[in-house]
């Protein structure tokens, strides 16, 4: 059975995007954790180095970050709401880290233990002050890694925000809920849907409402909480997976032709004509012929927000762009 979030009217109507530097950090120690090459991640291979240098100096860092990178549990720590909307900075969401005692840390990280798909133990958890050294952690993946790329990332992530406050205001919730992630979906009018892999209690949103918060790297959907009644569904921003291969790419170069191939992987993420022609280096006229031809071969749409148009792939359009060569 779906796990689910409950929400009121009240909930419902008060619910809103926000962005969370803490998750964006937590995704993207999932990033330099991994390492995958059939799908390489340029911006992971370039801090990858440094950063299991530092892991391999830090017996703590290097078991927690191994550990939230194998778990389907996230401990609560790292699964704190931002508390500031779209303005939340780093320093606004460390203080909630720090709040957890030793007792509840060790509790957490013992049922993301039991929820991991490899085999752990915690002699790297000893000691007092745990919820102050997964802030530190934080802290110096923030400072080192993130940081540097936050500008980048925000504008990403903000153009996500954009796409879908369109699509919310056209047509609902529902609508700017649907494909967040593979799991998560807007199945009932008080109802969404965000774990399928186990069951867990439902939740119950309070009147606050629900902050829906994109990361720029992941495929994973987390929650995040903060009693009584604080809730947000971090989800992966559109289009966040890494470039497809070289030889996958020429395939839809020569399907579609190397300008509209370039746009159509770029509307991985929601843009409007200027966004990609400011990125793509293009002439808005040229970016505007090749939006029409997606547009009318069913592999692009658009919606209209305020006085722009925000185009996005369809479902079509993802399959040709994610499909193989032969």
């Amino acid at each position: 059975m779906p796990s689910l979030l409950r929400l009121s009217p009240e909930a419902v109507a008060r619910s809103r995007f926000a962005l969370s530097p803490l998750a964006e950090t937590v995704s993207a120690m999932h990033a330099l954790e991994r390492n995958d090459d059939r799908w390489p991640d340029p911006w992971a291979g370039s801090h990858r180095r440094q950063f299991r240098k530092f892991l391999a100096d830090n017996p703590f860092a290097s078991g927690f970050v191994s550990l939230i990178a194998s778990t389907k549990w996230l401990p609560a720590p790292v699964c704190v709401p931002p508390n500031q909307g779209m303005k939340t900075s780093l320093a606004d969401e460390l203080p909630r880290v720090r709040s957890f005692n030793d007792a509840s840390v060790i509790d957490e990280l013992t049922t993301a233990c039991k929820h991991s798909w490899k085999r752990h133990d915690l002699k790297w958890a000893t000691g007092n002050d745990l919820a102050d050294r997964i802030a530190d952690l934080i802290q110096h993946v923030w400072t080192r890694h993130v940081e540097p790329d936050w500008l980048r990332r925000r504008a990403i992530l903000e153009r996500d925000v954009m796409f879908r406050a369109g699509l919310l205001a056209a047509y609902g919730w529902p609508a700017a809920v649907d494909r967040m992630s593979r799991h998560s979906a807007w199945i009932a009018a008080d109802a969404i849907q965000f774990t399928t892999w186990h069951t867990v209690p439902d939740r119950q949103v309070g009147d606050s409402g629900l902050q829906f918060v994109p990361v720029s790297r992941g495929t994973g959907t987390w929650l995040a909480e903060w009693p009584p009644d604080g809730f947000a569904l971090i989800y992966p921003a559109r289009g966040m997976a890494d470039e497809p291969p070289p030889h996958e790419q020429e395939a839809v170069d020569r399907l579609v032709g190397p300008g509209r191939a370039r746009i159509l992987r770029e509307l991985a993420r929601p843009a409007t004509t200027s966004d990609l022609a400011t990125e793509l280096g293009a002439a808005l006229g040229t970016v505007g012929g090749h939006l029409a031809v997606l547009r009318n071969a069913g592999l692009i749409a658009g919606a209209r927000v305020g006085h722009r148009v925000v185009y996005r792939r369809t479902e079509l359009g993802d399959r040709l762009v994610s499909q193989p060569s032969s």
